[in-house]
């Protein structure tokens, strides 16, 4: 997974550096995520069931919530870029359902986005108002445990969107801080170690600070 990131923002940064601003960020915060609706369908060994699971981010137990963002500002006021987050889903107090083990996504419901942005430079002087939005997929750690069926590893299980309302401030001309809330959806379809699929759609709440770097 880190090398997929790394590639990732490489072949973002890579063509733009010399043409315009790029802007490096690094966020972490408090992520929570509200109860989800479960489907398990077609397994060997699970048997086929629908539910709701309640969750919890936990963001600050290792590994912790954060993200990883390239922005190719190609304007003064508009940008392009890819953001990467690791978002995380426990079951909340603890509480499984009949049979069930493990059931959780903690190293990571993680998604990668083509984001576009739209900032208003110099608004309020050295603070700096944005939003954006972008499409993606997920890329979840799968961990499902029910008798003698373990499913545990990552996945790309479908498509995911985030939306992003914050404000940054400016220290210098290459250094700046931000706040901001992150809304993430993903529509997941997982497969299951003895042939099933689990589908769940999961909503992440986040309020996110972090530190820019531009060049």
């Amino acid at each position: 997974m880190t090398s997929l990131r790394l590639l990732c923002l490489c072949a973002l940064i890579a063509p733009a550096a010399a043409a315009a601003e790029v802007e490096l960020s690094f966020y972490g915060g408090v992520q929570s995520a509200p109860p989800s609706d479960i489907t398990i369908r077609g397994d060997d060994v699970i048997p086929d069931d629908d539910f709701e699971q309640d969750w919890e981010g936990r963001s600050g137990e290792a590994p912790i919530y954060y993200g990883i963002r390239a922005t190719h500002w190609r304007s003064p006021n508009f940008g392009y870029g890819l953001d990467f987050a690791h978002n995380k889903v426990y079951p909340k107090d603890d509480e499984l359902p009949a049979g069930y083990d493990v059931l959780e996504f903690t190293d990571g419901i993680n998604t990668l986005t083509v984001n576009a942005y739209r900032r208003w430079s110099g608004l309020f002087g050295e603070v700096t108002p944005y939003v954006g939005g972008g499409l993606g997929v997920a890329l979840p750690h799968v961990e499902v445990t029910n008798g003698g069926s373990e499913t545990f590893g990552y996945q790309i299980t479908g498509p995911a969107a985030t939306w992003i309302a914050g404000a940054s401030y400016a220290i210098n001309d290459q250094w700046a801080v931000f706040g901001e809330y992150k809304g993430t959806f993903s529509s997941n379809t997982a497969d299951l170690e003895d042939g099933g699929t689990l589908e769940t759609d999961i909503l992440t709440n986040a309020v996110n600070f972090g530190v820019s770097f531009n060049f």
